[in-house]
């Protein structure tokens, strides 16, 4: 030790060396904790898929859970063929299977549910971060508003931009578009703040809320029925010749929010430290919420209002994984799909044969679980 404080030399080596032991500690204990993440992460995928084939089997037909894989493996093989002879005509035998319950009833549900979940997660976890505020959500800005107004217009006065089955949906689609744009519009006219977009959001959420509980009393008992049925949320609607559509929205909008994952980081310890750090917030905000929203109006137009998953989601996802977005947007999405197909699966069977709107039961079983959490939870505080 003598020798040490006489050679400045060896003092600076020992400093060197020291340091190079605290930081490999840290770089240890980081990369732990990164892996714990994955973890979790692989943990809710496998939880996921196993719920889903569960979900399934639960029903008038009994089924076990190798039996729905057997039937959707066997129904993937002959929708392969189909596609494979489309390009290599008669190039590969089609297996013939009998129509099921599982594939044409069952299953496209599940799969509405997972779609539906994942994105009202995801896109409630961008909303929170964007707008630095717990409560925001993809229906806390009026979307799901402007969607029930445009379909109360498609009910009473049958008026819409596309026709027959799709009436409802594209009305649905195209007033929750006009509404995003309205607000995302006005914030970028006024400023792009957290606190213009959300003020701007209650406005239309009022004003379209208004205007569609005036046709509602204008409207005759049928179309009443189907514009409250419309308004509770379900997933029966959802149909394979749907699924495209919503894989290439999802296949668009997912990986580009997820780019802007480091963004959304620097953007939760405020704009101006964001903008120190090279971050554009407005910009950021903007592009983010117009994913979002493009998301949202999707997801809404085939399921109807599912409010409370995309609020849920990411405070569950948050509390148990942390404010890390490149982990809390997956985890969140996942999160919100278990939600919404256990919520589904409770709302077709706890009564039956008679089936409860799967929004409905989304709210009944997630506010004791959100104030639960609110009460057992860490304090802490994450805006």
């Amino acid at each position: 030790m003598g020798e040490i404080l006489k050679n400045p030399v060896a003092a600076e080596k020992a400093a060197k060396g020291k340091n190079a032991r605290e930081n490999s500690g840290i770089r240890a204990a980081y990369q732990h904790h990164i892996w714990k993440k994955l973890f979790f992460m692989v943990f809710l995928l496998l939880l996921t898929l196993f719920l889903s084939a569960f979900i399934i089997t639960i029903g008038p037909l009994d089924l076990s859970v190798w039996e729905v894989y057997h039937i959707l493996y066997n129904e993937l093989l002959v929708l392969l063929s189909t596609l494979l002879n489309l390009i290599f005509p008669n190039s590969f035998e089609v297996i013939e299977t009998p129509g099921n319950v599982v594939w044409d009833i069952r299953f496209p549900r599940v799969v509405a549910g997972l779609l539906a979940g994942f994105g009202l997660g995801i896109c409630g976890c961008v909303m929170q971060a964007v707008l630095k505020n717990p409560l925001a959500s993809p229906f806390t800005l009026g979307i799901s508003a402007g969607a029930s107004f445009g379909v109360a217009v498609a009910a009473v006065l049958g008026v819409g931009i596309i026709g027959g089955p799709y009436l409802l949906v594209g009305n649905a689609f195209l007033f929750a578009m006009l509404c995003s744009l309205f607000i995302i519009g006005l914030a970028s006219f006024k400023g792009a703040t957290s606190e213009t977009l959300i003020l701007a959001g209650i406005a239309v959420n009022y004003l379209f809320s208004s205007l569609s509980s005036l046709f509602q009393y204008f409207a005759t008992d049928e179309q009443l029925r189907l514009i409250v049925s419309w308004g509770m949320g379900d997933l029966a609607a959802f149909s394979w010749k749907n699924f495209p559509l919503l894989l290439v929205i999802f296949l668009i909008c997912i990986p580009l929010i997820y780019l802007k994952a480091n963004d959304l980081n620097l953007m939760t310890i405020g704009d101006e430290s964001a903008k120190s750090l090279g971050v554009n917030a407005n910009e950021v905000r903007i592009f983010t919420m117009l994913l979002a929203s493009l998301l949202v109006a999707t997801i809404v137009c085939f399921t109807g209002t599912i409010a409370f998953i995309g609020l849920v989601a990411p405070h569950v996802a948050r509390m148990l994984i942390g404010a890390d977005h490149r982990f809390l947007l997956p985890a969140s999405g996942l999160l919100g799909a278990l939600l919404l197909i256990a919520s589904d699966a409770v709302a077709l069977n706890i009564i039956s044969p008679t089936t409860i709107p799967t929004g409905i039961m989304c709210s009944l079983l997630g506010v004791p679980f959100f104030i639960y959490l609110i009460v057992k939870g860490k304090r802490k505080e994450f805006w």
